[in-house]
């Protein structure tokens, strides 16, 4: 599932972009271009989205076995 989070924005004095969101703690994507970061800062959330979902349910588990 899709979901929509606010991405902060903003070109480095080295001519790069690079994305952050307090929306998605860990989330920083760099690129050459605005379109490249945004790419990659929605590919880096989905993991990181993921990577959460997997860690809960692996607690889960955890918690329901005794562990």
């Amino acid at each position: 599932m899709e979901q929509i989070v606010k991405i902060h924005g903003e070109k480095l004095p080295e001519g790069v972009y690079l994305a952050t969101s307090d929306e998605v703690p860990g989330l920083a994507a760099q690129g050459r271009t605005v379109a490249e970061t945004l790419e990659i800062a929605r590919d880096a959330a989905r993991k990181l989205s993921e990577a959460r979902a997997e860690r809960h349910n692996d607690h889960s588990d955890t918690m329901r076995w005794g562990g």
